[in-house]
């Protein structure tokens, strides 16, 4: 494993950097969804909010982003609901995308080094061809296999950072959405308590 990164070059050092980075990332924000499960289902604290029993809300609530966006809209019902609850879901959504520039930044950074890698082992590889001719193909093959290595190590980062990547926003997305959909629904309910 080591003879095969120290192959690769100094390029490699950057990439194992980057997948390091990578692998954090993708711990933490695993880590920060599934605390995002809920206690109560929005549904249910809309029901609570309906029937009047809002003091036992206070309890169920956790650390579900959409939860704690209703929350705030509970808390300022009589002033500005709908402006507390869209203050809370910025803050939230803050959450949910932390560290996903990073991913994307990785996402397109470790194909380029891994192609950097590659240059710098062409370059090798022709400047010991002009030294050594053509008769010794050995000489060669060393700066074509960190050329190689480079270019894998830096495709393998990138695919394994792309697939998480993907599905994080996707989940980003879709709390979005959710939180939309709630929040007008507990805006409906406060309405028809004023009529």
């Amino acid at each position: 494993m080591f003879e095969i990164i120290a192959k690769g070059g100094f390029v490699m050092a950057p990439l194992i950097i980057c997948s390091v980075i990578s692998l954090a990332v993708i711990i933490d924000r695993s880590l920060f969804w599934l605390k995002q499960r809920k206690e109560i289902s929005a549904e249910e604290f809309l029901k609570l909010v309906e029937a009047g029993r809002e003091k036992e809300l206070a309890e169920k609530t956790n650390e579900s982003s959409l939860i704690q966006m209703l929350a705030a809209g509970i808390a300022n019902k009589n002033s500005s609901a709908s402006v507390a609850m869209e203050s809370a879901a910025t803050k939230e959504v803050i959450k949910m995308k932390k560290y996903l520039p990073a991913m994307d930044t990785i996402i397109t950074l470790a194909p380029l080094l891994g192609l950097l890698g590659t240059i710098i082992g062409m370059i090798r590889s022709f400047d010991v061809m002009s030294l050594a001719g053509l008769g010794q193909p050995h000489a060669v093959t060393g700066g074509v296999a960190e050329a190689l290595i480079a270019t894998a190590t830096g495709l393998t980062v990138a695919i394994i950072t792309l697939i998480p990547y993907n599905f994080f926003l996707n989940k980003v997305e879709k709390a979005v959405e959710e939180m939309e959909h709630y929040a007008t629904r507990l805006e409906m309910i406060f309405k028809n308590e004023k009529k």
